[in-house]
């Protein structure tokens, strides 16, 4: 296994102004930079990509530290437009769930319009699963080496997530996922791009360091905000059943700075933001 010595960028999904500001200042205490990650599904129950926009621009317009916009898991092409007209920095295309010439096509439309206006591109080959369906244990989901390299060349993108072990959601038991190193390590070596790891969350702080020392660059971090914010707001109403409700939000605030402030250490990009 080849290691080498990198960084990760974290990449940390938001829906509300909260989880905008607790990610951004826990960017600025470390003086990091931020992606500011929104779901597809995600901005179209709740975080309208129009609003979430609006709020980060300001945001980033005030900070000291780069901050980026990126739609994750983008599947429909009227919400990827959407988020295109609407100023995102970067769009993630996920068309994983299809064949790979499908996916390659899929991804190839998004990365012909996006690069119209320099707007970077994130694909996905294997496919990245559920910690609720246990698909971190199925081998055959997960990236190979020689379709990353033909999936980079065909579609042009900027990154690439790959699956190699983690997965979405709450890992059962807090049990850390098994990644496979050696596989990060030889589609970097093959391709020498950017690659994304999806499922942060709950993955170990360990794995998380041989990750970006192999070659991982970006990693998204989403359940371990909610479910810490979620058991943050429950904790004040037991202890403060009278809390008022702006005390709640800026709690929640709080919470997900210092969630995030821990993942942006353990990625290495602390006082990596004049890199950008």
């Amino acid at each position: 296994m080849q290691i080498n010595i990198f960084y990760g960028v974290i990449s940390a999904s938001v829906i509300n102004l909260e989880l905008v500001r607790g990610a951004i200042r826990a960017a600025q205490e470390e003086n990091a930079p931020i992606i500011i990650n929104i779901v597809q599904g995600q901005m179209s129950k709740h975080g309208d990509g129009e609003i979430i926009s609006g709020i980060v621009r300001t945001l980033a317009a005030r900070a000291t530290v780069p901050v980026a916009l990126n739609l994750d898991h983008g599947k429909d092409y009227e919400r990827i437009t959407h988020a295109f007209r609407h100023q995102f920095s970067s769009i993630m295309i996920d068309a994983s769930e299809y064949p790979l010439e499908e996916n390659i096509r899929r991804t190839k439309e998004v990365v012909t319009l996006c690069h119209s206006q320099n707007v970077t591109v994130e694909g996905e080959i294997g496919f990245i699963g559920q910690a609720a369906n246990a698909d971190e244990k199925k081998l055959d989901l997960f990236t190979r080496v020689e379709d990353a390299v033909y999936f980079f060349e065909a579609t042009g993108v900027d990154a690439m997530a790959i699956a190699v072990g983690t997965v979405h959601g709450k890992y059962p038991s807090h049990l850390a996922p098994k990644i496979d190193f050696d596989r990060i390590s030889q589609i970097k070596q093959a391709t020498g791009k950017p690659l994304v790891l999806h499922g942060g969350s709950d993955s170990g702080e360990d794995n998380i360091r041989q990750a970006v020392a192999c070659g991982i660059n970006k990693i998204n971090v989403c359940t371990d905000t909610f479910v810490g914010c979620k058991e943050g707001l429950k904790t004040i109403l037991q202890e403060t059943p009278d809390v008022d409700f702006m005390t709640m939000m800026i709690n929640m605030e709080t919470t997900a700075k210092n969630i995030l402030q821990k993942y942006i250490y353990i990625s290495g990009s602390s006082g990596k933001a004049a890199n950008f």
